[in-house]
């Protein structure tokens, strides 16, 4: 068994900002922060599967690359889970180009239903790339950043690939290792 979710890994420049806010927000977040190798945006979770399932799932997200051309997205404002009133994860938004990475989750969802023992996601898909699992919060500092970061860029970069990424649990944190990555052809095909 593997456990898995189709994705794709964010750029250097988040990396940079996200590194800058744990800096600024760790005094008064206390949580275990996503390791800058690790940020990336799920399209869809898909948890453990067996080998033959696995096979399957790398077949259908090189068909949705197929479908799709490279396309940009610009990383803009913070956000909380489930609920600013109880904020677990802290988020950094996508702005332009959110339509289409909703597209693309769309298209990654139906096309894995054809995989057998594949259950589509139960909540809507919110583009976002997780940067802090909170334990403990001052909300009221939480709030002031939210407000201070509510219209910042963190920064853009074009989307042309989609992977199918291992998730090895271990207690120091996750760790993600792309089993293929799938690129989106640069021309229309005829």
């Amino acid at each position: 068994m593997v456990r898995v979710f189709i994705g794709f890994f964010t750029s250097p420049v988040i990396v940079e900002k996200s590194h800058r806010l744990r800096e600024e927000m760790s005094p008064f977040i206390h949580g275990k922060w996503t390791q800058p190798q690790n940020l990336h945006i799920t399209l869809q979770f898909i948890g453990e599967v067996e080998r033959e399932t696995l096979f399957e799932l790398l077949k259908t997200a090189q068909e949705v690359a197929n479908s799709f051309r490279p396309f940009r997205i610009t990383y803009k404002g913070l956000g909380v889970f489930p609920h600013p009133r109880r904020p677990r994860i802290l988020w950094v938004g996508v702005d332009s180009g959110a339509g289409i990475l909703k597209r693309l989750a769309r298209a990654v969802e139906v096309a894995n239903r054809r995989v057998k023992n594949i259950r589509p996601d139960t909540k809507p898909f919110h583009p976002h790339v997780t940067i802090c699992r909170m334990k403990r919060v001052d909300e009221r500092k939480l709030r002031f950043f939210m407000r201070k970061y509510q219209n910042y860029v963190f920064g853009e970069e074009i989307v042309n690939r989609v992977a199918v990424i291992k998730s090895t649990l271990t207690p120091e944190g996750p760790i993600y290792s792309p089993i293929e990555e799938f690129y989106f052809p640069e021309q229309p095909r005829f």
